[in-house]
């Protein structure tokens, strides 16, 4: 058995290869919007056609055995086909480049696309819920037909095919948009298994069922359509970045000569393609600033042809000779480390003073921490750095990361 189902994946995947090769011209440059553009629509153009097939098939199926259940999971598959279209459009208007009036393009019309897709899916389900409640209460039997049951089988195998189709080109493109659509794949994988139940569970025993299973399959859709929602709602908001991301951005600004450090790194979706971003670049204070500003310059062009994001860089110069300043910044970050070891500082500097000596500096805690909590902490660290010296007071600035946790 397992051996049979590694060969069926097998096949699976070599189908999506292949109509990859056809249909994707440079599909290894999968950072290219021209290239994401041609994954997203060749994903569309399959979920059309096979939706409509399975729609075909089984509204004649509920049709020809009276089932409620059936018919409902046709036209969830015809709200698919319409949702792949919208799909398409989304991702052709995605694809228009930046012009006067929106000088970040249109990526997020990639976004608005899965929103009226997800909204599409949940007035179907709405309308599915009301039917299949008529239903319950005026069941009516249903005609079974092992064949037509049959046919039900292999449509769930053509939306398992579906669903690791999606799957397989989300993940290399990385498209919130084709993974919500394999999630609401998997969720027709579930619709449809229900419906052969009812109707198995009908043929057997003559229980009226159907509505019930109606009524599930309508909650499915539209728990689909919900969920579709929320995960395309989420870039429109804004979102915390993703620590990968986040890595692969400071790992890069931080490997030039003359950058010590980062920090606050912000990043601004414009569409899975179109992405700006702001980080604060910690320089040597000594540093000739022209050539520091040279090196940022660099970085910043750098970043737009290896990662495709348009970066601006905030240049924040630090001490580093200062053996007092440093001194007292390690005392404070290993104060700060012993009570929370997921909080950080940047831009510590001093100012000394005959009565007070002033450390003044940022410090970034988890999101978790509320506003007690937070008021909690600094009045601990205020408490342990001034054992150290009761000249010191702490200015200090409380932020949360962007990185998501």
């Amino acid at each position: 058995m397992k051996y049979l189902i590694l060969r069926e994946m097998e096949g699976v995947y070599k189908l999506t290869e292949l109509l990859v090769r056809l249909f994707v011209k440079d599909n290894t440059k999968v950072e290219d919007h021209k290239v994401r553009t041609s994954y997203g629509i060749l994903s569309s153009i399959v979920g059309v056609i096979c939706n409509i097939i399975l729609f075909g098939v089984k509204m004649a199926v509920g049709l020809i055995i009276n089932s409620i259940s059936v018919m409902a999971d046709a036209f969830n598959n015809l709200s698919d086909a319409a949702s792949s279209i919208i799909s398409f459009i989304g991702v052709k208007l995605a694809d228009r480049p930046a012009d006067k009036e929106h000088p970040f393009g249109h990526g997020r019309f990639e976004y608005i696309a899965a929103l009226a897709v997800a909204f599409l899916i949940l007035q179907v389900g709405f309308s599915l819920f009301k039917s299949s409640f008529d239903k319950v209460l005026h069941p009516e039997a249903i005609n079974f037909n092992p064949i037509l049951v049959g046919i039900l089988c292999v449509s769930v195998l053509v939306k398992v095919w579906l669903m690791l189709f999606n799957r397989k080109l989300g993940k290399r493109i990385n498209s919130t948009v084709m993974k919500a659509t394999s999630t609401d794949a998997m969720g027709d994988i579930v619709v449809t298994s229900a419906t052969i139940i009812s109707a198995i569970i009908a043929g057997l025993t003559g229980l009226k069922i159907d509505g019930y299973m109606g009524l599930i399959v309508s909650l499915f859709v539209m728990l689909a359509g919900f969920r579709i929602a929320r995960e395309t709602l989420e870039p429109l908001l804004g979102q915390a970045i993703e620590r990968e991301v986040y890595e692969k951005i400071t790992k890069m600004v931080e490997s030039y000569e003359g950058i010590n450090g980062t920090h606050d790194l912000i990043i601004h979706n414009y569409g899975p393609t179109h992405r700006m971003a702001t980080i604060h670049a910690e320089v040597p204070n000594n540093i000739n600033f022209e050539q520091a500003h040279e090196t940022i310059d660099q970085i910043e062009r750098d970043v737009l042809a290896k990662l495709d994001i348009f970066l601006v860089i905030h240049m924040d110069p630090i001490e580093v000779n200062d053996a007092m300043v440093l001194e007292k910044k390690q005392m404070v970050l290993s104060i700060i480390k012993g009570l929370e070891a997921e909080a950080s500082i940047h831009d510590f500097r001093i100012v000394n003073g005959e009565h007070q000596i002033n450390l003044i500096f940022e410090m970034v805690v988890p999101y978790s921490y509320s506003k007690a909590e937070e008021q909690k902490l600094l009045s601990k660290i205020i408490e342990e750095v001034r054992s150290h010296d009761s000249r010191y007071q702490c200015i200090i600035t409380m932020e949360n990361s962007f990185i998501a946790e």
